[in-house]
């Protein structure tokens, strides 16, 4: 199984400069922004929850769109149909990492601000269910050993889809505890915008750099799983089964 490789200069130049937009991210967030005025310096988590909790609405789509392209292509086009699958993998594993993140700031803000750490509100049920549905995806693909498992994620995969624009509507839909729209809503102070617009550049660069890795690995799993499947039919032919 033949797959094309990013130079590698390419790679550590995007690695450096992810660092780079995140380093900066940080300085913006925790020296530069000013405490918030009701919530003080607890307002600093926004600063990584906005651009975790709305980057991961963003590669459900990758997902749906390789999960399709998986069913598609099967039977015509078995080659293109896994490097779909390859990314419709990846990209679900971004999502699960990228909502958990989301969640965990979120909750560590709830606690001193609402008391609680959790609370039954449009936006935070419908984002907990894209998380629950991914890690459905996941360990579907992980435990399964189903001859279906890739139509059957991918079917998944459509569901989850589903959610997303829910979730992302659920504040405007909706009258809820989350906080409304932070960037189109007014609700934090200009001076505070370049700390959330640096962490969502580097958070967005990492992401796109960790879906090409995992896209990479899975790749090159397959074509190791293809030359040992391959391996194992030369010898059963050598032997005259």
């Amino acid at each position: 199984m033949q797959t094309r490789s990013i130079p590698k200069p390419l790679i550590w130049l995007w690695l450096v400069a992810t660092f780079v937009v995140l380093a900066v991210g940080y300085y913006q967030a925790i020296f530069v922004a000013p405490p918030e005025a009701t919530m003080g310096d607890i307002f600093r988590i926004f600063f990584y929850h906005v651009p975790n909790a709305s980057l991961a609405l963003v590669p459900p789509y990758i997902n749906l769109l390789a999960s399709i392209g998986y069913l598609f292509w099967r039977s015509s086009n078995p080659a293109r149909a896994m490097a779909a699958d390859a990314l419709a993998i990846a990209s679900a594993e971004v999502t699960l990492v990228l909502t958990s993140i989301g969640l965990i700031t979120g909750m560590l803000w709830a606690r001193p601000i609402w008391g609680i750490w959790w609370t039954w509100d449009y936006r935070l049920t419908t984002y907990l269910l894209l998380w629950l549905l991914y890690v459905s995806y996941v360990l579907l693909r992980r435990m399964s050993s189903s001859g279906q498992t890739y139509t059957l994620a991918a079917v998944l995969s459509i569901f989850a889809a589903v959610d997303v624009p829910i979730t992302f509507m659920s504040i405007r839909w909706w009258r809820t505890q989350h906080p409304g729209p932070v960037l189109t809503g007014g609700q934090v102070d200009k001076s505070m915008l370049p700390a959330i617009f640096w962490n969502i550049a580097g958070w967005g660069m990492w992401t796109v750099f960790v879906l090409c890795f995992r896209y990479a690995l899975e790749r090159r799993r397959q074509g190791l799983a293809a030359t040992k499947a391959q391996e194992f039919l030369s010898e059963g032919d050598a032997r005259g089964y």
